[in-house]
């Protein structure tokens, strides 16, 4: 990559290194033999000779001119180099809006996203609110940002992937700037049936690693695992209870509190 240089720190007049050059670069073709150096001995008698030393002289003048100018060349056209750099390295033009919307079409490749999370993600690198709001709301109005959409999906597959409950979507969803109305609408695709459904198939998948406990602590141990899955406590119990007795455990006598 070519060093910027800043001419300005060899003022008029100075003895800053190659200040000679610099002027016969101006002028790479000047005839002024004493671009050379100083005349030698005899060079009025051999003009041919003068004139080769004149033009080894020039030549390395005008090489050290031609080397000054593309060093300098960066710096009188910054803007198109740097643009030029910034399109090859695939980098989003300087426009605030044209910024934005590569952010955006780039966080939303293969993930969908709120309008809360690109929003942040536009505030994180800068972009004025101006120019994110107009992006944001003209990808709302052809379809590229969703947020029921994005929570229904959500809802799907966290709670056949992961047996999330209503509590815990709802909760993962406010995290992710979805609005209120939408998370009760997506939400609402669980009923209770379904929940306790796959409550029962969670706590039947964890049953085998608790034998061996004491019937207190197999009870305390699967319901806090539905319990941090969002389920609550009293289907929670329920569930497990059902499921220890299906192995022979005794819960006549055991309470609530133990949970």
């Amino acid at each position: 990559m070519t060093r910027r240089t800043d001419w300005a720190e060899y003022p008029s007049g100075s003895a800053g290194p190659g200040d000679d050059a610099y002027g016969a670069a101006a002028a790479p073709y000047e005839t002024d033999s004493s671009a050379a150096g100083p005349p030698e001995d005899g060079a009025a008698r051999h003009g041919d000779g003068e004139a080769r030393r004149g033009g080894r002289g020039r030549g390395a003048g005008g090489a050290r001119g031609r080397r000054r100018r593309e060093r300098a060349e960066p710096s009188a056209e910054d803007g198109g180099a740097t643009s030029s750099s910034r399109a090859e390295k695939g980098e989003p033009p300087r426009d605030p809006v044209e910024q934005a919307r590569a952010i955006c079409l780039r966080l939303l490749t293969g993930t969908p996203r709120t309008r809360r999370q690109l929003a942040d993600a536009l505030r994180k690198r800068e972009i004025p609110d101006e120019a994110a709001e107009e992006v944001l709301s003209r990808f709302e109005e052809v379809g590229l940002i969703n947020d029921g959409a994005f929570a229904e999906a959500w809802v799907e597959s966290r709670h056949h992937g992961r047996g999330l409950a209503r509590r815990a979507l709802a909760r993962e969803l406010r995290t992710k700037g979805v609005d209120a109305t939408l998370i009760d609408a997506a939400v609402s695709q669980l009923d209770t049936e379904q929940e306790e459904e796959t409550a029962r198939a969670l706590v039947d998948r964890k049953l085998r690693a608790t034998r061996g406990l004491d019937r207190d602590k197999r009870l305390r141990r699967l319901a806090g695992m539905l319990a941090r899955k969002g389920y609550p406590e009293g289907m929670a119990l329920r569930v497990v209870r059902q499921a220890l007795e299906e192995e022979g455990e005794d819960t006549e006598y055991l309470g609530d509190e133990g949970f």
